[in-house]
């Protein structure tokens, strides 16, 4: 049982629609700053930059013991990783996770993106295709939300589509969440499957959901400076992630520019907007 609900009001949920806006908007900005030669830190100031011009403030840096607005894990890193003054070289893996939280209310969000590098293309695959896998499997995992009538199918849909891709791996140890009031909040969302069926999907449910995927083992271990967790093979990861609205007309990505329109499209669903 949960201690409190775990739904929201219609009003509620069109105040979580400015957040998740500028949840993306910081991302599109770390996005554009991830170039050779740029160090997370720098990558860090662009998504801050961003929140700021939208008023918003990252929720991030409301985690106690946490300075920073994103998180930006790099090759072997998986989540949670500190901008630091590490460069970026060419064929790295990156995934950048954000937040804002605007009037009370979060969003959160992570992608993954893979630098050129024309002298290691068969390394640059992997990492793409790795990255590709886990965004699909994000996807894959929305568009059950919109069908489904509990919520751990969720992990079932994202578990059966990472598997068809190949030999990859799902982290275990580290799920999706729900969003709301907090960044983190009831009910856990789950990448794999589990016997439970979770609590019912209806209007008011939002959750980010968020695949982490590595191509190696998925052992992993916390670094010295508590927070990155990292393969413990040494082997490439990557994290996607949105945090979605279940409303009486359907679902909307909050955290997608255009609600999740233009992914989820090709696999038959179509988002409505919050009214």
């Amino acid at each position: 049982m949960f201690r409190k609900s775990i739904y929201k009001t219609p009003e509620q949920l069109r105040q979580m629609v400015a957040p998740g806006l500028a949840t993306a908007a910081s991302l599109e900005a770390a996005r554009m700053a991830i170039v050779p030669g740029a160090t997370t830190l720098s990558v860090n100031a662009a998504a801050e930059a961003a929140l700021a011009e939208r008023r918003a403030r990252s929720n991030f840096k409301q985690v106690p013991g946490y300075r920073h607005t994103i998180c930006a894990s790099v090759n072997e890193d998986v989540v949670h990783g500190i901008p630091n003054d590490r460069v970026l070289q060419p064929g790295d893996i990156v995934s950048i996770d954000s937040g804002a939280e605007i009037g009370g209310w979060n969003g959160d969000s992570a992608f993954t993106v893979v630098l050129p590098d024309p002298t290691r293309p068969e390394l640059v695959a992997e990492r793409q295709r790795l990255s590709e896998v886990t965004e699909q499997s994000l996807w894959r995992g929305i568009a059950r939300l919109a069908r489904a009538k509990h919520l751990n199918e969720v992990g079932e849909a994202i578990q059966d589509y990472i598997e068809s891709q190949g030999n990859y791996g799902i982290l275990t140890d580290y799920i999706g969440h729900g969003i709301g009031r907090s960044m983190h909040e009831e009910p856990p969302v789950y990448n794999y499957r589990v016997h439970r069926r979770g609590p019912e999907v209806k209007p008011g449910l939002v959750v980010a959901i968020e695949p982490m995927v590595v191509v190696g083992s998925t052992d992993t271990f916390v670094r010295d400076d508590e927070w990155t967790v990292a393969t413990v093979d040494g082997l490439s990861a990557a994290h996607w992630e949105h945090s979605v609205a279940v409303h009486k007309a359907g679902i909307w990505v909050l955290t997608a520019p255009d609600g999740g329109e233009s992914a989820l499209k090709p696999l038959g669903v179509r988002p409505v907007p919050i009214s």
